[in-house]
């Protein structure tokens, strides 16, 4: 999906080739907002965390969440790798703040890559000029910023929105990669990294709230493997270039341009899964609460059982029941229903007499499907999106390191 709308002002985009992945591609990404943003960020909610996240929670918790530039890395997480690692950040923190004249608390850093090999921090740091002098503000730049920070991804992953609030245009650019380690759970305080401009101006507090929101119905509610990354970031930078605040009037309009944004990235790194050959939206209604029906979706989705089963578009409602009892959430099968791909398969109870297998199979083998579990119990809901599991995913995993 390429860059067709109006791409947000007061920020700059670059990319160059470091010689950190082994293929040899573009594998730093530079982003600037010369007047400097405002930002709001979630990590994530592993007890492991990266380098660059410890780092770029004590830059915002610095500055006030005053952001001048974001300098990310693909083909090593910088993760698990010790004091060497925070320092390897803060240096190239400070080389990004020598060049643009900012403090080094303004720059963010992120990695993404292989766990555990320390980062060849002098190949990052020598790219910097090269990223400077690439920076621009057009299709090319932004498109060259959202492929370089791509590992297993196989396509670039980016979503826009142009709003008109009260006759001024705002304009919203998302960027997102993430193929495999996707199971996020993100909090304020994949590897999925997403990273969002807008030109709207916004107190910290307020963009943070609004991010928080949009995070919880998209990236917090996908999962490729389950596998909680150390690296899972959301960044959103407003630049105020637009001139139109963040007042009450366009709030609701910004807030809902802000969730389509997130919810067209997070599918997107879902369909773009490792070996994914079905995406699977789970709709879990009828739970006590929403939480009940996010912890109930969440099992599901990460059931290898269940995973496996939607490979071969194997109509096996029995492995659903099952996944849901075990979420750890009261429910009396008597009052559950489901539907695969809006097909009857179980009700109350028992196997649906209108099932019909043959029927449930051709439905389970199209590219993208919903399932559809109501538990009968109250007004909870909630829409998680998944995918199956199969050989080449493993393929994939098993020799990532060698």
């Amino acid at each position: 999906m390429s860059i067709t709308s109006t791409l947000p002002r007061g920020f700059r985009w670059s990319a160059v080739k470091a010689g950190i992945k082994a293929s040899g591609k573009p594998d730093v990404a530079l982003a600037v907002c010369d007047a400097g943003a405002t930002a709001a960020a979630m990590f994530t909610g592993n007890q492991v965390v990266a380098a660059p996240v410890t780092v770029g929670r004590r830059h915002l918790a610095a500055t006030g969440s005053r952001v001048s530039a974001v300098l990310v890395n693909a083909g090593n997480a910088n993760a698990a790798t010790g004091e060497p690692g925070i320092l390897a950040c803060q240096q190239s923190c400070i080389a990004v703040a020598n060049e643009f004249g900012c403090v080094f608390d303004e720059v963010i850093p992120s990695s993404t890559g292989i766990i555990g090999v320390p980062l060849p921090v002098e190949k990052l740091i020598a790219a910097i000029p090269a990223a400077k002098a690439a920076l621009g503000s057009d299709k090319a730049a932004a498109e060259a910023f959202a492929t370089a920070i791509m590992t297993t991804d196989t396509k670039m992953k980016v979503a826009y929105e142009t709003i008109d609030l009260g006759g001024k245009l705002v304009n919203i650019f998302g960027c997102c990669k993430g193929a495999g380690m996707i199971g996020p759970q993100l909090v304020p305080h994949a590897t999925m990294l997403a990273y969002i401009f807008t030109d709207l101006a916004a107190c910290a507090e307020h963009l943070q709230s609004m991010l928080a929101t949009a995070v919880e119905g998209s990236f917090n509610s996908i999962s490729i493997d389950g596998d909680m990354s150390t690296n899972d970031t959301v960044l959103l930078l407003a630049s105020g270039a637009s001139a139109v605040t963040a007042q009450t009037p366009h709030v609701p309009a910004f807030e809902a341009a802000l969730q389509r944004v997130c919810d067209s990235l997070a599918h997107a790194i879902v369909d773009d899964g490792e070996g994914v050959t079905h995406v699977v939206t789970l709709e879990i209604t009828g739970t006590r609460t929403d939480a009940d029906a996010k912890a109930i979706a969440r099992t599901i989705a990460n059931s290898p059982l269940c995973k496996t089963a939607w490979s071969s578009a194997d109509p096996n409602w029995g492995r659903l029941l099952a996944a849901a009892g075990r979420a750890g959430i009261a429910f009396d099968p008597a009052t559950v229903t489901i539907e695969i791909g809006g097909l009857p398969v179980f009700a109350h109870g028992v196997r649906s007499p209108r099932f019909n297998e043959s029927d449930t199979h051709e439905a389970s083998s199209a590219r993208e499907y919903t399932i559809h579990i109501d538990l009968g119990q109250g007004q909870g809901r909630s829409r998680f999106i998944t995918c199956d599991l199969t050989h080449e995913y493993v393929s994939i995993n098993a020799d990532y390191s060698t």
